[in-house]
């Protein structure tokens, strides 16, 4: 049995969910734009600032900081120091280096993932300020982002053990 049918349907669905989460990333970042206008609006021409504003505005700068983030380690365009690895080490121990960095985002995105469930289950009672919804919402992005970084590092890593997958970038970025 040939295992291409199974990679390419997980490399759709990075591929989707990646999507989604610029998506969604994106869409917050609209709506961020438009709720800053309505407060210079309100607090310069209708003398009367929209008190919710603010609130909602560091809700939405948190999901677009994770999903961006999560989007960031499927692109591999996530933060990191590659000059030692990609200018000093031969192919071998690159590929190595590589497999080693994938493996310990994966693990940090599933620690992440199952301690910030912990914590949206803490803050749940507990309400947000001026919009009145539970403060879990906060920690929402982060369970995303964590869930996210350990399916895209993680299916790197299989990638790497058992042949890449087609279309999914490595950590230097290549294809």
């Amino acid at each position: 049995m040939s295992l291409s049918p199974v990679y390419s349907a997980l490399d759709r669905s990075l591929r989707w969910l990646n999507a989604a989460s610029i998506f969604l990333s994106s869409c917050a970042l609209v709506v961020l734009v438009a709720i800053f206008g309505w407060l210079v609006f309100g607090r310069y021409v209708l003398n009367a600032t929209p008190t919710w504003v603010e609130q909602l505005a560091l809700l939405l700068v948190v999901y677009i900081t994770f999903l961006g983030s999560a989007s960031g380690v499927y692109e591999g365009t996530h933060l990191g120091v590659t000059f030692l690895r990609d200018g000093l080490l031969p192919e071998p121990l690159r590929r190595i280096a590589v497999l080693i960095a994938d493996a310990a985002v994966a693990g940090f995105g599933l620690v992440m993932l199952l301690n910030c469930l912990v914590l949206f289950e803490f803050g749940w009672p507990t309400k947000l300020p001026m919009l009145n919804i539970p403060e879990s919402f906060r920690t929402l992005p982060a369970i995303l982002c964590g869930g996210m970084m350990f399916l895209f590092a993680g299916a790197r890593v299989i990638g790497a053990v058992v042949g890449f997958l087609p279309g999914q970038p490595t950590a230097s970025g290549e294809n």
